[in-house]
């Protein structure tokens, strides 16, 4: 946890999420707003994630529509939890990435479904003819 705080971790973090923008979280805390409430209220927040303390916010639930006519369940985190989820994003990706299967392609870094089709039509040109697409997904929106 001690990485996860650390400034230039913040820092970098902290680019990301206003890169990403996105719409406040439950409490209704926009980007722009969070500056000033985090230099009050950091060095709290970072002794709570120093000591194992810290409980992140609810989710606010949104559905989109997709272009399949289906729709799609999101969270949206308040922002302060969106920049400690990429804080230990950037923690544990450059540990754990490389040990996943190079045929895993969701929520990948320089991975997707572009890559994912690639590698399919290798793999069918090698004379395979079977594909298994496992897609986990909803498996997480079940609450039992």
């Amino acid at each position: 946890m001690e990485l996860v705080v650390h400034p230039s971790i913040l820092e970098r973090a902290w680019r990301r999420v206003k890169k990403n923008r996105g719409a406040p979280g439950p409490d209704g805390m926009t980007i722009k707003e969070f500056e000033p409430w985090a230099q009050a209220n950091w060095p709290a927040v970072k002794q709570q994630l120093l000591d194992g303390t810290y409980r992140p916010g609810p989710v606010r639930r949104k559905t989109i529509e997709k272009e399949d006519g289906g729709e799609r369940l999101l969270g949206i985190p308040n922002v302060l939890d969106r920049l400690i989820q990429q804080a230990i994003l950037q923690i544990l990706t450059p540990t754990f990435d490389p040990e996943f299967s190079e045929s895993s392609f969701g929520f990948r870094p320089n991975r997707g479904c572009h890559g994912a089709v690639k590698q399919a039509q290798q793999i069918i040109r090698q004379g395979f003819t079977q594909i298994v697409d496992v897609d986990l997904s909803k498996f997480f929106d079940q609450s039992s």
